[in-house]
């Protein structure tokens, strides 16, 4: 028997109700306090289970609709990835770029930083960071690494940023507090005079510049001192600052320039034969900054200044410049093998005054092959010529490089190819850790008064 009636409003009379047991049926009465009881306890139950209903049936809608949306995702194209495969996707993309200085891709030479990845949006960012602002591939590496990074399948959006941070000295505990912040320092040399060494440091110099370098220049030769006819800055005059007790370099096109012709008449004191000692103080003291390249225009000869800016200089390199006579190679020999044996890598030959063109014809009024003679004997890598011309020689007087005067002109093309030779070679010679270690050096005495 079932329970006869139950509502809202229950009658006064008393419910029949019976419920079953082992040993038969037994019946009862419910009274109308007990049958209210139990509607409010069925009612309450009631109203908890439609609740429970309620949010499974949220849940479903949810997760239904979370599936449904990662569909859709999957169909547009951009497939559900974690965090750390979305990464390693991008360095493996990263990874096919080649550094042709190092032989080595750019994720394992460290340029790759501040990676940025929203997976779910298909971004990715990140700075490739450089050794050095002149890098002459740095257009390709963000060309290559948009491309590559753009190609995965659920990139939508790819944003790269392009930096340098120059690699710090080799050995720079070992070479004087002024000089620790420059990153690669390049001796333009010739043991011979006359043979536009000048002219070729003082171009080079400006040529990294225009690359993007931060460069100085600094005058070895304290007897021939060219770079104050070479450039033209409104400041001629080197300043002392007596504070510091360090020299402030001339500037002109953003160029630092220290020469022992900047010192002006008068203001120079030499005690006697100190030569080496003015030039361990102009370059040791000056406040040269943080620098990328140094470019040394060293004086002729194989002498005592030579042995002390080896001495007292981390060079990386050398670059050696001849003309085509025979004589000039002789000179030139004495001077590579003594970089040899300072173990200073000699990278590269310019043999300027080389020709002319003239009538459609190119002329060799001073012969052929000293140039290419070094090379081969010597080993260096890379050969450069110069013609003989009327503008670089005038460009040189007046005081503006050819390459600032003329930035589009011939000279100014083998300029920056020299320009692209120096940076590639000090890069590689940074990376196989030649650069020679520096020989014990001296302070003397203060031999240069500047007011």
């Amino acid at each position: 028997m079932q329970l006869l009636q139950v509502g809202p409003t229950f009658p006064k009379t008393p419910f029949l109700i019976s419920k079953s047991s082992p040993n038969g049926g037994v019946v009862g009465i419910l009274s109308s306090k007990k049958l209210s009881l139990l509607y409010d306890t069925n009612h309450s139950l009631a109203s908890s289970h439609r609740h429970e209903r309620c949010k499974w049936a949220s849940l479903n809608q949810s997760i239904s609709s979370s599936i449904s949306t990662k569909a859709a995702s999957v169909d547009a194209g951009a497939p559900a990835i974690s965090p750390v495969t979305a990464e390693k996707d991008v360095l493996a993309a990263l990874s096919e770029i080649i550094d042709p200085d190092f032989g080595t891709d750019i994720v394992s030479c460290g340029f790759v930083k501040d990676m940025n990845i929203d997976e779910s949006m298909g971004e990715v960012s990140f700075r490739l960071e450089l050794t050095t602002p002149a890098c002459p591939v740095k257009d390709m590496f963000e060309e290559k690494a948009n491309e590559v990074v753009a190609k995965l399948p659920w990139v939508k959006n790819v944003n790269v940023t392009m930096s340098a941070q120059p690699a710090k000295p080799v050995f720079a505990e070992q070479v004087p507090m002024g000089l620790r912040t420059i990153s690669n320092i390049v001796a333009v040399s010739s043991c011979k005079g006359g043979v536009g060494k000048s002219t070729v440091a003082v171009n080079l110099a400006f040529t990294l510049a225009g690359m993007g370098a931060r460069v100085g220049i600094f005058d070895a030769d304290v007897y021939g001192p060219s770079l104050p006819t070479m450039v033209s800055p409104e400041n001629r005059l080197l300043e002392m600052n007596p504070e510091k007790r360090t020299i402030i370099p001339v500037d002109y096109l953003g160029v630092k320039l220290v020469s022992f012709g900047f010192a002006g008449e008068g203001r120079a004191i030499m005690r006697g034969p100190m030569v080496s000692g003015v030039i361990n103080q102009l370059l040791t003291t000056a406040e040269w900054g943080e620098l990328d390249y140094l470019v040394i225009d060293m004086p002729p000869g194989t002498g005592d200044i030579h042995l002390t800016l080896c001495q007292v200089v981390p060079l990386s390199a050398a670059v050696i410049v001849t003309t085509p006579q025979k004589l000039s190679f002789i000179d030139v020999a004495k001077g590579v093998r003594m970089f040899s044996k300072l173990k200073v890598p000699c990278i590269a030959v310019v043999e300027n005054m080389c020709h002319f063109d003239a009538d459609g014809k190119r002329h060799y009024p001073f012969g052929r092959g000293s140039g290419s003679q070094v090379v081969e004997q010597f080993g260096i890598p890379h050969l450069f010529d110069l013609p003989i011309r009327p503008t670089l020689s005038a460009s040189g007087d007046s005081g503006i490089p050819e390459v600032v005067a003329d930035p589009q002109g011939e000279v100014s093309k083998t300029f920056q190819e020299l320009g692209v030779c120096v940076v590639q070679q000090c890069a590689k010679i940074r990376q196989q850790g030649n650069q020679p270690r520096v020989s014990n050096y001296f302070l003397s005495t203060l031999v240069l008064a500047l007011q």
